[in-house]
């Protein structure tokens, strides 16, 4: 093998293939690699690639001894035997005969058959290793086959697919209840922390109180601080407000190809938190839906509030005294 596969192209093989195998078990799922993540991989990398080189030396001082030592007609049996082709080559030869289990001219002989069709001789010759083993194989796994899915009823791959699938949905809309940046207008929610209402302020200030006024005043765009609303006020209806688009035609643009969805989220909050301010030179109020952000409080006391308990059945002893009236 080694005329086929010099020093220079084994060494770096053989190291190739031990850093990929360590990276695939040290590494786990860590983004780094692994001789960064676990320094010690250096060592272990460091010391297999010593001892490729070490073996390699011992092999070809050992080469070089063994050539000495052989007689003329050896080292002329060893000269042939390495320019024969891959294909040639013994210990290629011994590995395609058990693979075949093929018999030699010489051997024809012993496994000729009696029939003879105008001199064509038939050889009683056995079926190749390779293929018995792999039927061998597929009858074992037919068995199997054949418990797994129809005595025992295993799920069929229909049935695999369809719970898959399945644990796929339920994973993806558990994983939409937290992902900040696929919150819907149904799952928004007003925020009055003083840092969420930063970071909205943030973002209004530099896209949209060009329209509404730094105050939220009104300007181009209608006057945020009232109680009137042209498309609904409510967390729901201004997310969707700032997400969508106003009225066609009437200048406000969806925002959802600016901002995350999260970001819409706290825009929405400091919007809300706007109302019931009272800024200077405001502009008259618009929109025929009154709401007001008291109404979040009210919803939220009524969410915190217990149900009211049952009133006690009355007995009849205490009705008696009014019966008897």
């Amino acid at each position: 093998m080694k005329k086929f596969f010099p020093v220079y192209v084994r060494v770096p093989l053989l190291f190739a293939i031990f850093f990929f195998a360590i990276e695939w078990i040290v590494r786990g799922d860590s983004d780094k690699p692994a001789f960064i993540e676990h320094p010690v991989v250096l060592i272990l990398l460091g010391l297999f690639l010593f001892a490729l080189i070490a073996v390699e030396m011992v092999a070809s001082a050992t080469s070089k001894i063994m050539d000495r030592l052989m007689t003329p007609e050896e080292r002329a049996q060893k000269e042939k035997e390495a320019s024969l082709p891959f294909a040639e080559t013994p210990w290629v030869k011994r590995l395609m005969q058990k693979l075949t289990s093929t018999k030699t001219i010489a051997q024809e002989g012993d496994i000729m058959m009696d029939h003879d069709y105008d001199g064509i001789k038939e050889l009683d010759n056995e079926l190749p290793p390779w293929w018995v083993g792999l039927f061998y194989v597929t009858v074992i796994f037919a068995v199997i086959y054949l418990l797994r899915f129809h005595v025992f009823d295993g799920d069929s791959q229909v049935a695999e697919f369809e719970k898959e699938m399945i644990a796929a949905k339920e994973q993806v809309e558990e994983y939409k209840k937290t992902a900040p940046d696929m919150l819907t207008a149904d799952q928004a929610v007003f925020s009055d922390d003083p840092a969420v209402l930063s970071a909205g302020k943030a973002l209004f200030d530099t896209n949209c109180a060009v329209c509404h006024k730094p105050d939220g005043g009104g300007a181009i765009g209608p006057n945020l601080t009232d109680d009137h609303w042209i498309l609904g006020g409510g967390m729901k209806n201004v997310f969707n407000t700032i997400s969508e688009g106003g009225r066609p035609g009437k200048g406000m643009v969806p925002w959802k190809t600016n901002f995350k969805p999260s970001e819409i989220e706290k825009i929405a909050s400091y919007v809300i938190s706007l109302n019931g301010t009272v800024p200077a030179e405001a502009k008259a109020a618009e929109g025929d839906i009154i709401w007001s952000k008291s109404e979040l409080s009210a919803d939220k006391a009524t969410e915190e509030t217990p149900a009211t308990e049952e009133a006690p059945a009355t007995t009849d002893a205490e009705v008696a005294p009014e019966a008897a009236n």
